[in-house]
């Protein structure tokens, strides 16, 4: 007979993995239509084209976003979606307000556009 501690422990961990399973997708293929859709409609009020209104040195530019985003350097996908998250100053947080999904998509459009080097 299967010991009951084993076997509880299997089907956890099969729930766990199936439950992660839609954020791995997210994370792997973001939506950079939803993305740029989301960051007309909440973002793009103070970062039209990149920019900030806020904060001129403040831009989601490529250097901007190293010089003030902790961890950018190492993985910007991630280092975005926690701005994204828990804002800061005058930024406000989505958390809550925005999915998983959608912070993930928003990131990265973000990201995409500050390669490419945004058009004002």
């Amino acid at each position: 007979m299967p010991n009951p501690a084993s076997v509880l422990t299997l089907i956890l961990s099969l729930c766990l993995s199936l439950g992660a399973a839609p954020m791995v997708e997210a994370a792997v293929n973001p939506d950079l239509s939803h993305g740029a859709q989301l960051f007309s409609s909440n973002c793009a009020a103070c970062h039209m084209g990149g920019g900030n209104v806020i904060t001129a040195s403040r831009t989601l530019s490529q250097a901007d976003l190293q010089a003030h985003l902790d961890s950018y350097i190492q993985d910007p996908i991630e280092a975005i979606e926690h701005q994204i998250e828990n804002g800061k100053n005058a930024m406000p947080s989505y958390e809550g307000k925005l999915s998983i999904r959608e912070i993930d998509d928003v990131a990265a459009f973000v990201e995409k556009q500050a390669e490419k080097g945004w058009s004002r």
